[in-house]
């Protein structure tokens, strides 16, 4: 029965939002879905603790039991045009019809009425047909009146996202605006209740009383004398035109205040650059209108830059990326609305690459690259990629050495390259003048040892890689690794015997679990004394420590297969940020060469015993064999017993 409840409800739900004409619609009815069980044309609400804020509820608020980040409490209310009756469940009547004044003590807009009275206006009483956009609080003047109705009855269905009505004064319009989280707004303000039906008329219920709208998003920019500075830097832009066209935009305008507060050589530099500005203020212009009354939650919104503003807030406060930097809301033009800010947003493609590397997680390599005398490199106008190591994969009290600075200068490549068009096999040469080889692996890509974490970050001039690892430049081929490193002696002393030695100079692609001295002498010495003499044999260990391709330690996932040069595949995994292989750990990884990569094991690497792991597969693949031969002989024997009771059956018949 429940199961029966829940697959009724899914349906409903579906139905919902596969026929609802509208957001606003699919909305209210999932408030009508959840209110149901109170009776008939109840509507459940959310409201925000402690404010007068209330809300018809999507799934998501549902669940959350938030609004802005605030709680909130579900009450149950009469739908839009219904109330309750004495001793009745739930809301069966609907509003009886009277004129718009009477109305308006019915949906709660006393106030309103009041003010209405006062101003000795009697067309609500008329019988023509109007819509009114009410609140309750103080109207003073007859002209607001009058901007809060037009001449047409409209119901909230004909309130389409991006229409425009004249009102009955001066025939200003009156904007409407629709969101997919349900919220309709008339000029910013919220639709809080819809379609309070009168004689003479409709009205809607909006949360705050709206203005007269007269000028573009420009014309705002171009008189306040607080956006000067973001009044020049349009101009030099050649967004002008753009701002005073038809559209529905967003503009997060920065204050002469914002603009203050950014580094003097930097603020130049960008007013400076066409490039660099135009991105800078299309990075504060959405595509969409967005009023502070529509955000719930935090939303990525696209700007006309082309990446996202994470647009939010926390109970009153509308936010930009988390943080509450709007001074002043909803200044609603013809074609828009703009936001105050007291902070300017810097989107990275006005950033030098210095600029990109301030204030991440790579502050540390940053901080050595300027130390490094690189600095020129990455605040000019190059076209450079520079891979940047998190801050822990530098050793603490790391201090500055030649060779450190020609390792640096090698972590910055010559081309500005994005992490999509890298693949296996590329060489990109670097600053200091050798080439690094990229990997792509199944979950990961890397420029030799290190592996990219993060989404590149495309600056002006240069893009930044952040990688996991400090990078280890390729010195030499195998063998010559493995001789320049006394861990190894034993092991080339090894590969000399078995006749190895040219395919570990050779040029290639090789990965080499190198086995340290010290994994040689754990082995019994009869045994290692017994294995180096015997070349062949010695052959065949070794080659099971090596695989014709190059597998870097950021490539092994929690179960990575490598085809050795003999033998069975060899079982990698990563466990606490250790390889290990065939159950063995890698004691140091990455040991880069130009033929291959060396990682250090420090045991002998033997193949895994097939008994434990394959049997219980092989007597699973045995039971369900049994199983399926014994389901197909009672199969056979329910088919011929059939075939023998029809022909029975037939025989007496």
């Amino acid at each position: 029965m429940q199961h029966l409840t829940l697959l009724t409800l899914a349906l409903t739900l579906i139905a919902t939002i596969c026929f609802a004409k509208s957001p606003y619609q699919s909305v209210l009815q999932h408030s009508r879905i959840r209110g149901r069980q109170h009776g008939p044309n109840v509507c459940a609400m959310q409201k925000i603790q402690g404010t007068d804020k209330k809300y018809f509820t999507n799934c998501k608020q549902w669940y959350h039991r938030k609004i802005c980040g605030k709680p909130t409490v579900i009450s149950y209310e009469c739908c839009p045009g219904y109330e309750k009756l004495p001793g009745e469940k739930g809301c069966p009547a609907a509003l009886p019809l009277v004129n718009i004044y009477n109305t308006l003590g019915v949906v709660g807009a006393a106030t309103t009425k009041m003010y209405s009275e006062r101003a000795h206006n009697q067309a609500w009483a008329a019988p023509t047909q109007r819509l009114w956009f009410l609140r309750n609080v103080n109207i003073e003047l007859l002209n607001a009146l009058h901007y809060h109705m037009v001449n047409r009855r409209l119901t909230s269905e004909d309130l389409k996202h991006g229409s425009a009505f004249p009102s009955m004064y001066q025939d200003f319009n009156v904007h409407i605006h629709h969101y997919p989280n349900g919220i309709v707004t008339v000029n910013c303000a919220r639709l809080v209740k819809t379609d309070q039906h009168a004689t003479n008329g409709i009205v809607h219920v909006v949360d705050r009383v709206i203005t007269a709208v007269t000028n573009d998003v420009h014309t705002f920019i171009d008189t306040d004398d607080d956006l000067e500075t973001l009044r020049n830097a349009v101009a030099a832009a050649g967004l002008t035109q753009m701002l005073e066209s038809d559209g529905h935009y967003t503009v997060f305008a920065p204050t002469n205040e914002a603009f203050e507060k950014i580094p003097p050589e930097m603020l130049t530099r960008i007013l400076e650059d066409p490039v660099a500005l135009k991105d800078l203020l299309n990075y504060h212009i959405l595509k969409n209108m967005q009023c502070a009354e529509s955000i719930t939650s935090g939303t990525p919104l696209e700007t006309l830059q082309g990446t996202v503003l994470e647009v939010g807030c926390d109970g009153a406060d509308m936010t930009l990326n988390g943080k509450a930097i709007i001074q002043k809301k909803d200044q609603l033009g013809t074609n828009g609305v703009i936001h105050y800010i007291n902070e300017l947003l810097i989107p990275d493609s006005a950033k030098t690459l210095l600029e990109l590397a301030q204030g991440s997680a790579v502050t540390t390599a940053t901080k050595l690259f300027v130390d490094a005398g690189l600095g020129s490199h990455l605040s000019g106008s190059e076209a450079l990629t520079i891979l940047t190591p998190q801050n822990e994969a530098f050793k603490e009290g790391v201090t500055m050495t030649g060779d450190l600075k020609k390792l640096l200068k090698n972590h910055i490549l010559k081309e500005q390259l994005s992490s999509g068009s890298l693949y296996y096999g590329q060489e990109l040469e670097t600053l200091g003048g050798i080439k690094l080889r990229v990997f792509v692996y199944r979950n990961s890509l890397c420029i030799e040892n290190s592996c990219i974490v993060a989404h590149d970050k495309i600056g002006r001039f240069g893009n930044m890689f952040t990688v996991d690892k400090v990078l280890t430049p390729p010195m030499g081929t195998i063998m010559d690794v493995l001789k320049a490193d006394n861990r190894f002696s034993l092991l080339v002393g090894a590969i000399q015997t078995a006749g190895l030695t040219e395919l570990m100079n050779q040029a290639g692609s090789h990965t080499v679990f190198a086995p340290t001295n010290d994994a040689f002498s754990a082995l019994p010495k009869a045994d290692l004394n017994k294995l180096m003499g015997n070349p062949k044999e010695l052959a065949s260990v070794l080659k099971y420590h090596m695989a014709k391709e190059i597998l870097v330690s950021g490539g092994v996932g929690s179960h990575t297969r490598l085809k050795p040069l003999q033998g069975d595949k060899l079982e990698l995994n990563m466990r606490n940020q250790t390889v290990y292989i065939n159950k063995v750990p890698v004691v140091e990884a990455d040991l880069m060469a130009t033929n291959g990569v060396v990682h250090a094991v420090g045991a002998i690497i033997k193949p895994l015993r097939k008994s434990n792991r394959f049997t219980v597969h092989e007597d699973r693949i045995n039971h369900l064999t049994l199983l399926y031969i014994t389901y197909c002989i009672i199969l056979q024997l329910s088919f011929q017993l059939c075939l023998v009771l029809s022909l029975s059956i037939s025989s007496s018949s």
